[in-house]
């Protein structure tokens, strides 16, 4: 998870000119009310408390803190910016100030409500859908990382009003170990917790041959109000972590297809450990967002040009490195499977919703003309 990926993906953005078609804001410092809305006031004041020096390791571990989450400088500043860039994006979807909102910093899907997991320290797509949960009944979270999204499932495990699916890796101790079709949810959010687990090595065609069904399916019967899209980049083909052969053009696919339902959109980035890889998927995926056509090849301009070999946004494929263990049979199980449990809703949720919160109000008297896409740095 080097914070370079963002670098390169800002700086390639700007290369493109495509922060002409957007709006970009500053995000503000998460705070510590912002952070304890989700998370326990008991992890954040220890997150606070540590430093890289700091000699209380026994207590980190209660937190999950060590290999996978290390302390490093600056993290205070790292996880506060991350979280308020999604809490600011969705408030600009709920104000209607722009229609789709995008922060590649977010997207870390696994932090827990007490505990760092997976390089991740707070959630912040909790904390941007619980922002969305002001002004929409119903939220739908898409995940296509190539891990689970277990953070963000548990989260909402017992609600109806948020729909989670996650189309993953899952098997033979790959982290983080959740994911099955039997994860459904429980009491009033039974069936709203969707899971797809695939096997190595499932390419473009076989991934889309399901993504496009139940995220069709999804959208008709749950009918959200808006909708959150975490597109790590780690289920790219070629990924140091993964073992999917999903290409850009792939990935960028399951982006165009959910903006195609026209629903207010918060787009998240997430895992991706080639980081030449991950930020041309995110630029090139800003591009389909905006609705721009790019050049394949990168301006001799950009001052990460070296990062890339071929000099190409979206790198040619020389086969598939890993062999396809999604069998057709696998596959027309796991469809329907999940279709059946899609079926089990018989509807969307009724939600009683209360009266906007101020600020909200406020954000929607003050909105300007016209919708436009909004990128947070």
């Amino acid at each position: 998870m080097k914070p370079y990926r963002l670098a390169i993906t800002h700086s390639l953005i700007l290369s493109y000119g495509l922060h002409n078609r957007m709006r970009i804001f500053k995000p503000h410092h998460a705070s510590f009310h912002d952070l304890t809305r989700f998370h326990t006031p008991e992890y954040i004041r220890f997150l606070y408390s540590l430093r890289p020096e700091a000699d209380n390791i026994e207590n980190s571990l209660d937190y999950n803190l060590g290999e996978d989450c290390p302390v490093f400088e600056g993290m205070h500043t790292f996880l506060e910016l991350y979280a308020g860039g999604s809490i600011d994006a969705a408030r600009k979807l709920c104000a209607q100030e722009c229609d789709i909102a995008i922060n590649w910093a977010g997207g870390l899907h696994h932090a827990h409500k007490q505990e760092a997991s997976g390089f991740c320290y707070v959630n912040d797509i909790v904390l941007g859908i619980m922002e969305l949960l002001k002004y929409h009944p119903r939220v739908l979270y898409i995940d296509i990382d190539i891990h689970h999204g277990d953070g963000v499932q548990e989260a909402f495990y017992l609600t109806d009003r948020v729909m989670t699916i996650s189309f993953h890796k899952y098997g033979n101790q790959f982290f983080p170990g959740t994911g099955d079709t039997d994860e459904t949810g429980l009491g009033q959010g039974k069936y709203t917790s969707v899971n797809v687990p695939l096997r190595n090595g499932i390419d473009d065609e076989h991934y889309l041959g399901l993504f496009k069904p139940i995220i069709e399916q999804a959208m008709y019967i749950y009918q959200p109000g808006a909708v959150v899209l975490q597109c790590g980049a780690d289920s790219l083909n070629l990924d140091r972590l993964g073992c999917f052969n999903l290409s850009h053009t792939g990935h960028g696919e399951c982006v165009k297809y959910v903006k195609s339902f026209n629903l207010p959109m918060l787009v998240l980035g997430g895992g991706g450990y080639t980081v030449a890889n991950v930020s041309r998927a995110w630029t090139y995926e800003t591009a389909l967002l905006c609705g721009e056509k790019v050049d394949n090849v990168i301006p001799q301009s950009n001052d990460y040009r070296k990062y890339f070999s071929d000099g190409l946004l979206i790198p040619g494929l020389s086969g598939c490195p890993y062999e396809n263990q999604n069998g057709r049979s696998y596959l027309e199980t796991l469809r329907a499977t999940v279709m059946t449990n899609l079926r089990m809703l018989q509807g969307a949720p009724s939600v009683q919703m209360k009266e906007l919160p101020g600020d909200l109000q406020n954000g929607a008297r003050c909105l300007r003309g016209g919708v436009h896409s909004t990128y947070t740095k």
